[in-house]
């Protein structure tokens, strides 16, 4: 959708079209409420400025959507198709995808979610290294990494979005 368009749109069905970048209310209601947006680029400042408001809660409720890294999204939903192509770029083969069940295993046990990660842009070793560098991290540490993640994701997405 061209952001001209999203610039135009009803607020709930502007609501709608970005919810796929990440299901957190308060981040929808952000985005979708600084419109009209001169650029691309004015939209995404404007969501990862959205980040900064995200609770403990909203990131659980968010990840309740998001699969295992190494592990392909079900469904047609359009957060399950970013899904898909942010872990197609990876080149996850069997060698790594059966370390990165492990290490996702020990993530959930140590801080009880799902392992979050910008995928895209990165290679299976690389993110093999940052699951077991985030395993050392504090509680506390980690949720501000997921946050970043998030945040990371949902400007990919929302970019991805309006510029097609």
């Amino acid at each position: 959708m061209l952001l001209s368009l999203f610039n135009t749109l009803p607020q709930a069905e502007a609501g709608q079209y970005v919810r796929p970048c990440v299901d957190i209310d308060i981040w929808v209601d952000a985005v979708v409420a600084g419109r009209p947006y001169d650029s691309v680029q004015a939209a995404v400042a404007a969501a990862n400025t959205a980040v900064a408001a995200w609770t403990a809660a909203d990131l659980e409720q968010a990840l309740a959507q998001h699969p295992r890294i190494g592990e392909h999204a079900a469904g047609a939903s359009q957060e399950a198709q970013f899904s898909r192509a942010e872990q197609e770029s990876t080149g996850i083969n069997s060698v790594t995808a059966s370390q990165l069940l492990a290490g996702n295993r020990q993530y959930e046990e140590q801080f009880g979610r799902v392992f979050l990660i910008r995928a895209a842009g990165r290679s299976a070793p690389e993110i093999l290294t940052e699951l077991q560098r985030r395993l050392t991290n504090t509680p506390e540490t980690e949720i501000a990494e997921v946050a970043d993640q998030l945040g990371q994701i949902a400007a990919l997405r929302l970019e991805g979005l309006l510029e097609s």
